[in-house]
């Protein structure tokens, strides 16, 4: 029998659908050949068994067997055929999913195939119209995460209700009830809310990037402001070691000096007694030579001049007084001394106290919509006097209508904030903070619980409004005041400014609301309390 010489090619051995070597090749009725998967997998997503290359229609799914011979003949094609050499793919790369040997890099995943191919094996899906409709998508791995678990179809749906992708099974069974909607448009809708996250989230980073940089500047603060402690500390020690060793010198002299006078004292009566001796001694002398005498005309003649003692002192009264004399002298030094380093603490204090304030010294002007209608401002806004009579201004909500007051345009709801008031050559005058929400139209009393703070001056008499008044001592006539406003702490200080001492501090107060300083030149009173009330820049080498 003659033998045919068959020349065999390498399309002769390749599956229609995946463009590879048959794996397990079956044959249909209508004499086509196809790998056992693809075909399975073919009709399981047609509506109607059809061959995908003569497209004959079969009234029932055919019962597919194995081609044996065909499958011997690819097996051998497998051995003989030599398969190109192709570049590896990159771990982190998407691998076709048909590529037999070494596998090529993917440029397009199937969803509905549920396939990756390269660029050699997606050619059917450009050029055959039927697979031309499945839906390409850029490379991905899992591709079987995007299949239901339960009913084994794509997951194109998404939840609503329990916010998870389902197939279309999935919405006839278990969410039947529930509001489903495409995965583009959850998709959508998601991406708008993480857009919205991702700005939230920028929003929050640059929140907590401010408040590192708060912090940070907050110890930066703390530190100038232990090193300026530091040094003031240094000096107020200074200060008292020098006031120290001067009551020590001062009270070292004056032991000595009553030693001294103790001791010149006792010399002096010494010499006295040791003279008295001496002459007693000679007389005693005279009286043994006397008595031994038989002259009686010399006896009687000289007895009578023996026989009277020698003027001394009475020294029963006479007496040296101890050291221990002078004790309570001393005691009233040291008490001096203690009175003097306790002013003199109080007043390196007080400097202390009052530079560290001025540090938050701000620059404020007083603001016209709030000035009653008889006050005159200059035009820095620097100073406010009583001009006498009321201006034609329109009406202002802001403006006070009772009292010749004003307030400042700058306003404070946190921090330390600190101002200087020269007051210099009037007679009355109100000076302090207020917060934003005070009566204008003064009716109610000016104390902290009406949310003011503030001195009061009237011809002598200085107190702080509060319930009850705070008096304090008259002292000379004040030049400029200063005012310290710590926010966060609830402090309100004043100081004397030309004695450079603490006057009074308001503290435990309660701020809800932005704090203005206050300035009130009170009347002019016929011309006597004319002077204007100046807000002046804050000298801090004071």
């Amino acid at each position: 029998m003659a033998c045919a010489n068959t020349s065999w090619s390498e399309e002769n051995f390749l599956c229609s659908i995946c463009l590879d070597v048959f794996n397990s090749p079956v044959t249909t009725a209508c004499g086509h050949n196809f790998c056992r998967t693809c075909i399975t997998q073919f009709w399981d997503e047609q509506v109607h068994y059809k061959c995908p290359v003569c497209n004959k229609l079969f009234n029932t799914r055919p019962d597919l067997q194995v081609n044996i011979f065909l499958s011997e003949l690819a097996a051998q094609f497998r051995t003989t055929v030599r398969v190109k050499e192709q570049p590896s793919v990159e771990q982190a790369e998407v691998r076709c999913d048909v590529c037999t040997g070494t596998q090529q890099k993917a440029v397009k995943s199937c969803l509905v195939c549920f396939t990756s191919y390269c660029q050699t094996h997606l050619e059917p899906h450009q050029r055959v119209a039927r697979l031309q409709k499945h839906r390409l998508v850029e490379p991905m791995d899992r591709l079987e995460d995007r299949m239901c678990k339960k009913h084994d179809r794509l997951l194109e749906l998404f939840c609503q209700t329990e916010q998870v992708c389902v197939c279309q099974f999935c919405t006839e069974a278990d969410h039947k009830s529930h509001p489903v909607v495409p995965l583009k448009e959850e998709y959508e809708v998601k991406t708008a809310q993480l857009g919205k996250t991702e700005t939230d989230v920028q929003q929050m980073i640059q929140e907590r990037k401010q408040k590192i940089k708060e912090i940070k500047d907050t110890v930066e603060l703390s530190n100038k402001d232990a090193d300026r402690e530091i040094a003031h500390g240094g000096q107020v020690f200074t200060a008292l070691i020098g006031c120290v060793e001067k009551g020590r010198e001062e009270f070292k002299q004056t032991v000595q000096e009553k030693l001294k006078s103790t001791v010149k004292r006792a010399e002096d009566l010494i010499k006295v007694l040791e003279q008295e001796i001496e002459d007693l001694t000679d007389k005693s002398s005279e009286v043994k030579r006397l008595s031994h005498t038989e002259d009686h005309l010399h006896f009687l003649q000289t007895f009578r001049s023996l026989n009277d003692p020698p003027p001394t002192r009475y020294w029963t009264t006479v007496e040296v007084r101890p050291y221990t004399s002078y004790v309570e002298t001393l005691r009233r030094s040291l008490d001096q001394l203690e009175e003097t380093l306790n002013m003199e603490m109080k007043k390196l204090r007080d400097d202390a106290e009052l530079k560290r304030a001025q540090q938050y010294d701000v620059d404020v002007t007083l603001d016209p919509d709030t000035a009653h209608l008889r006050l005159i401002l200059s035009e820095d806004g620097k100073q406010v006097h009583d001009g006498g009579v009321r201006k034609k201004l329109p009406d202002n909500p802001k403006r006070f209508t009772e009292y010749t007051s004003v307030l400042t345009r700058q306003s404070f709801s946190s921090g330390r904030f600190y101002f200087e008031v020269q007051v210099k050559d009037k007679t009355a005058w109100w000076l302090g903070v207020a917060r934003e929400s005070i009566d204008r139209e003064g009716e109610a009393e000016w104390t902290p619980e009406t949310v003011y703070w503030t001195l009061y001056y009237n011809k002598g008499l200085l107190v702080f409004r509060d319930n009850p008044y705070v008096c304090f001592p008259l002292r000379a006539e004040l030049q400029k005041v200063g005012v310290f406003v710590d926010y966060d702490e609830g402090l309100v200080s004043f100081y004397d400014m030309e004695a450079r001492v603490h006057i009074y501090s308001a503290t435990g107060c309660t701020f809800t609301e932005p704090l203005s300083p206050f300035l009130s030149p009170c009347l002019h009173e016929g011309g006597r309390n004319s002077a204007p009330l100046i807000i002046s820049p804050v000298n801090q080498t004071d």
